[in-house]
């Protein structure tokens, strides 16, 4: 068992920046690969981004390509999402992930993941 808290969510105008952390604990960080997902109101969850257990490989979907950067700390037990030039559509629940395997396991078998709370971004106009 892993147990996921996220925070750094909140309120955010258009173009601006958001950075949410992901503390882990219950077992060694370093052997999960890490994600975030997201759910925006009335849709269902998707896949933001994955990164794997040493930090060399990383995974965006589309939609943040360009503007997220997910980084680990393995020392803090912690993943970061660093979320730059937000827009609107980016308002969500943000979910923290953790997944035993891998990052292809993390990003397309959702039911092996251990998940956080989640933390509210709210993007205004």
């Amino acid at each position: 068992q892993v147990q996921l808290v996220e925070s750094g969510g909140g309120l955010v105008q258009a173009g601006g920046s958001l950075r949410l952390s992901c503390a882990a604990s219950g077992r060694t960080f370093s052997n999960y690969a890490m994600g975030w997902f997201r759910q925006a109101p009335g849709k269902g969850r998707e896949f933001v981004t994955a990164i794997n257990w040493s930090g060399d490989s990383t995974y965006y979907a589309d939609s943040v390509k360009g503007r997220f950067t997910i980084s680990r700390d393995n020392a803090k037990n912690t993943v970061y999402l660093q979320m730059n030039s937000l827009k609107p559509e980016d308002t969500a629940v943000y979910y923290c992930a953790a997944n035993r395997w891998n990052t292809g396991t993390l990003r397309q078998r959702w039911e092996s993941n251990y998940w956080g709370q989640g933390t509210q971004v709210t993007v205004s106009s």
